[in-house]
């Protein structure tokens, strides 16, 4: 008799894909406790140090066929990887959690932005500025977000944008090790800026150990995930569903840094929400995240 092929459950793609995201926040969640300890420099050091021998480990890229000849593409990429990183960190030091992903994920929403040129995609855009009016405190004394870290988020957002462009390209020469090799870029910057900062006091054994569940909640476990879940879902619904990380990172500060948010913040991060899920379900051509979107907070 013939045998049916096992048609992969989308529900299932759906779970995993839920679990990336909290444990990516939760891992956020994490590394904030460390900063009275060392810094978020420190932090940084320690998230990208360990990330890139997971990734060594789990990718092994010495072993996988790369046809080069983009190495700039993969420094832009590497260098994006971790400035983001850097200054994500430098961000929810004074910034809440979900606010920062909301302002960080104005990135990736800029690049969906420019990859379609249908007129509701104004709607989108209309949607994103008003949140970001009502996040930022531009004109009107809304929240108690503090300027400075706001702008931190949206360096990070600027560089997951680089990050997106510069990936994809590295991506077409060096195949599924980018990840590895980029992280490992990003670490050689920014790791000796980290132990400067944080000094002997990362390397204590009562920090590593917490520095690793950092980069096995933050690299590993939502990579990995997120990887299974691209092979069962299409490109565009995977998009919508990222769309939630500023929601997960809300609850995720609420639920393990006690930040509460107004209620006039929750407003704007739903109208970013919204712009980020509307945008991606209205592209015109099959998205690219699915060779380059790594959750890289």
């Amino acid at each position: 008799m013939p045998v049916t092929a096992k048609v992969p459950n989308p529900l299932f793609a759906v779970a995993m894909i839920l679990i990336a995201m909290l444990s990516l926040q939760g891992g956020a969640a994490l590394a904030k406790t460390l900063f009275p300890l060392v810094g978020a420099q420190g932090v940084t050091a320690l998230r990208l140090g360990m990330g890139s021998l997971i990734l060594l480990a789990y990718f092994r890229p010495w072993r996988l066929t790369m046809r080069g000849g983009n190495l700039r593409s993969l420094i832009i990429y590497g260098l994006a990887l971790g400035c983001m990183n850097y200054t994500f960190y430098l961000a929810i030091r004074t910034v809440p959690l979900g606010v920062a992903v909301a302002l960080e994920f104005t990135g990736p929403l800029t690049v969906a932005m420019f990859s379609s040129r249908r007129a509701v995609d104004f709607i989108w855009v209309l949607l994103a500025v008003l949140g970001l009016w009502f996040l930022l405190p531009i004109g009107h004394s809304v929240s108690t977000i503090d300027p400075i870290g706001a702008c931190y988020a949206l360096i990070a957002g600027a560089c997951w944008a680089v990050y997106i462009l510069a990936g994809q390209r590295a991506g077409s020469s060096y195949g599924p090790g980018t990840a590895a090799l980029g992280s490992v870029i990003g670490a050689l910057i920014f790791c000796p800026l980290g132990i400067m900062q944080a000094q002997s006091g990362l390397f204590s054994l009562d920090i590593l150990p917490i520095g690793l569940a950092i980069a096995l909640l933050s690299t590993a476990l939502p990579y990995s995930l997120e990887m299974m879940a691209l092979t069962r879902l299409p490109a565009k619904t995977f998009g919508t569903l990222m769309s939630m990380e500023p929601a997960m990172a809300a609850l995720s500060g609420i639920l393990f840094l006690n930040e509460l948010l107004t209620p006039l913040q929750w407003l704007a991060l739903a109208a970013i929400i919204a712009a980020s899920a509307g945008s991606t379900m209205t592209l015109q051509k099959r998205s690219k995240i699915r060779d380059a979107k790594v959750d890289p907070q």
